[in-house]
């Protein structure tokens, strides 16, 4: 008999961020090679890429990957979005830890682009997660489980944090140690609200275009939790992802690597199972 194989949730990011970025994850998903993908669905070009994506509801983790750091906002933020565009990372930072985030503005966008998902998808989403990590921070992660607890919603948040002893086993362990910290207190809030989350993350990458990724990615592996989330960010690289994201370069070599023999051998050789969302 075989041994049991380790269950982990393998996440493709920012499904919709633009053409090239959405067909590199439908063409992994399709393959078996990543088990979940966030949509943002605050970017246009989500709109055209959520058809195909409904093909695979069942097979593959399909999530919200909540955006409040690119892109235009769903409806009016006047005091976030003045001029329509949503503000860059350190923006939502520095309001977000000195109180200044106004709730009246956070929930209703967090409601709309649930209700984008549902109305593109026919369904709520079975995770959310946040662009940049966005979800856990004060401010908008109680704003974000207010809004799942009222529509009733029954799936998992993504909880960005880790061990410590495991998140420095791996890369860019002080960028992952900064999120850990951010999100303090997201786990338990989540619990409490009812819902699920993973246990253990890893995934942080600094995005170079160097010829490290497989090794990068497979460290990525290293000392994982009992329900763990790897996170990704695969793409092929048009004007789009030129326009709204800074990461470009990474993503075509992190869609090579995934549809790889290599990856499929570390898989196998790992015993890692990919799973559509955190095994209890």
């Amino acid at each position: 008999m075989l041994p049991e194989r380790h269950p982990v949730v393998l996440c493709a990011d920012d499904y919709g961020l633009s053409p090239g970025v959405s067909r590199g994850i439908l063409d992994l998903a399709r393959k078996g090679r990543i088990s979940a993908t966030g949509s943002m669905t605050n970017i246009p070009a989500f709109r055209e890429a959520a058809a195909p994506l409904r093909e695979l509801a069942g097979t593959v983790g399909l999530g919200l990957h909540l955006t409040l750091t690119a892109g235009a906002p769903l409806g009016a933020m006047p005091r976030l979005a003045p001029d329509a565009r949503l503000p860059p990372l350190g923006r939502i930072l520095a309001l977000s830890l000195s109180g200044r985030l106004h709730a009246a503005e956070i929930r209703p966008e967090i409601e709309r682009q649930i209700d984008a998902f549902a109305a593109a998808m026919g369904r709520l989403p079975d995770f959310v997660d946040g662009h940049q990590h966005v979800h856990v921070l004060p401010g908008i992660r109680g704003a974000l489980l207010a809004a799942l607890a009222a529509r009733g919603w029954r799936g998992w948040l993504r909880d960005p944090g880790d061990r410590r002893g495991a998140i420095r086993a791996r890369p860019q362990a002080r960028k992952a140690l900064v999120v850990a910290g951010l999100g303090l207190g997201f786990r338990a809030a989540a619990r409490r609200a009812g819902f699920a989350t993973n246990r253990g993350f890893s995934g942080f990458s600094d995005f170079a275009d160097g010829d490290g990724v497989a090794a990068a990615f497979e460290r990525s592996f290293a000392a994982l939790g009992p329900a763990p989330v790897v996170m990704c960010h695969p793409g092929e690289i048009d004007e789009g992802l030129r326009a709204l994201d800074p990461v470009v370069a990474s993503r075509p070599l992190e869609l090579a690597y995934l549809a790889s023999a290599r990856f499929g051998a570390f898989l196998q050789r790992e015993g890692l199972r990919l799973v559509p969302g955190p095994v209890a």
